[in-house]
């Protein structure tokens, strides 16, 4: 009657949740940045309250209401993204878990895949972590490893150059 498709070999591994963790740094660095964020926001709030005598309780309900999201964006959200966040490579593709909220996976073929880079800001430095970004021909844009130890970072990007370099096609 009907023709059927055979399921790719590859399906079972793109299902799947990818099997690794960012360092347990990567939490620290999501603390630093929420920390770090938040700031501006903190010292004009406060700026406000300290020198608007006249509204003052609308000053001070503004105050308190930024410190109860910073407290959550600091304490509850690095762990919950810690708890959520994967990722792995694979010779067929690179797949990734991300998101704290709002879930997101993705899954980057390696034949699609044109950049490797790796990435360190200051921070990620101090804490010695690197992002791993993968530059693919989507629309959706760049895969993110984040949160990796610096050497880990490092034999992905070895590892992804090699096999993108084995791979034919011109990864468009």
């Amino acid at each position: 009657m009907g023709e059927t498709i055979d399921e790719p070999t590859d399906l079972a591994a793109a299902l799947k949740s990818p099997a690794h963790r960012p360092s347990p740094r990567a939490r620290t660095l999501w603390l630093v940045h929420s920390v770090l964020g938040s700031l501006p926001f903190l010292v004009a709030v406060g700026a406000w309250w300290w020198f608007d005598e006249e509204r003052r309780t609308w000053s001070t309900w503004a105050l308190v209401a930024l410190a109860v999201i910073t407290l959550v964006d600091v304490v509850v959200v690095p762990r919950w993204r810690y708890a959520v966040h994967r990722w792995e490579c694979s010779p067929t593709a690179v797949f990734t878990r991300t998101g704290w909220w709002t879930q997101e996976r993705r899954v980057a073929p390696i034949s699609r895949v044109q950049t490797v880079d790796l990435e360190r800001g200051p921070i990620a430095r101090m804490l010695g972590l690197a992002t791993v970004t993968v530059t693919t021909a989507s629309s959706a844009g760049a895969v993110e490893l984040e949160g990796l130890d610096l050497e880990t970072a490092e034999r992905v990007v070895a590892d992804l150059t090699r096999i993108t370099d084995q791979t034919p096609g011109d990864a468009t």
